[in-house]
């Protein structure tokens, strides 16, 4: 639908309800919020501006909300800005959004005028909420499989999709604790939708429970990635220490052979009178290294380091 001021003000001139969804805003759209819709300048201000934190802002008529979903797509987030009162619903994003899409297919089939708008509300917010679900699911699967891999083989790939996943998970908690305080302020009474009936608190209260379990679900996939980080350190310190105590027994083997081989180089007269031939050369050079090998490899065993 075109969001001209004529187009705007007709339907601001009938009696029922209508949803206006702005995708990718210019500055003429934001001009028509603020001279047609006469919303308050502070609200298209914030609206005009993304990165916003997850809110609920009451004004004179209408209710201005931020409100987040997430994207499969590069694990992304996406966000909503919402101007809500009894007579209409404008919902403005700059991403693809497609929690919309059902909606509006939804309200597509139906004849008949909206009559309960805050129903409407509560269906574009549940959407978004629940949208980070498959996102979650699919971080467990992932964890999972980095824990093998890492018991596997840990390599530099494991930990720097760690550091990705927690970026990822320091994102989604940045946008879905604000909102979960928000919808908290919503149930206790503290912020106000307009039209907002007795029954329809119940549907609010079950996006809250999302958040919460959102929220926690964040929570828990930290610790594990925490606890992957762990392993993964630990293994890599276990096979440090592996290639190290590797090293020391082969310089520990070595250690006696050159102190025999260093003993029998040096000119000693009893060396060059008595050691004249090749047998005794043999048993008292190459027999005292394989003495000290085998003593050597007694002494491992018993300290099991072979």
């Amino acid at each position: 639908m075109d969001f001209g001021r004529e187009t705007v003000a007709k339907l601001l001139a009938r009696d029922g309800f209508f949803w206006l969804d702005l995708d990718r805003p210019g500055s003429a759209d934001f001009e028509t919020l603020r001279d047609v819709f006469k919303f308050h300048p502070l609200a298209v201000e914030d609206s005009e501006h993304f990165d916003q934190r997850a809110k609920i802002d009451e004004y004179d008529d209408f209710v201005f909300l931020v409100v987040y979903g997430a994207v499969p797509d590069d694990d992304r987030l996406v966000e909503v800005h919402c101007f809500y009162s009894e007579r209409f619903l404008v919902t403005v994003h700059r991403d693809d959004c497609p929690a919309f899409a059902e909606i509006r297919k939804r309200y597509a089939k139906r004849k008949a005028p909206i009559d309960r708008p805050s129903l409407l509300l509560y269906r574009i917010i549940d959407g978004l909420v629940d949208s980070f679900f498959p996102i979650l699911a699919d971080f467990d699967d992932r964890i999972d499989d980095l824990e093998n891999a890492i018991f596997t083989k840990a390599d530099d790939k494991q930990l720097q999709e760690i550091f990705q996943m927690k970026r990822l998970l320091v994102g989604m908690r940045k946008a879905v604790t604000p909102q979960r305080d928000a919808f908290a302020s919503l149930m206790g009474g503290v912020a106000d939708l307009p039209g907002m009936a007795e029954e329809d608190d119940r549907y609010f209260r079950d996006v809250y429970d999302h958040l919460i379990r959102i929220s926690d679900l964040i929570d828990s996939y930290r610790d594990l990635l925490t606890g992957a980080m762990d392993v993964y350190l630990s293994t890599v310190s276990n096979r440090l220490n592996s290639v190290m105590k590797q090293l020391a027994v082969i310089a520990t083997i070595f250690l006696p052979l050159s102190w025999i081989t260093g003993f029998f180089g040096q000119n000693f007269g009893f060396e060059v009178n008595h050691i004249a031939d090749w047998q005794t050369f043999i048993g008292l050079g190459v027999g005292t290294e394989l003495a000290a090998l085998v003593i050597l490899l007694i002494i491992f065993k018993r300290l099991g380091w072979a």
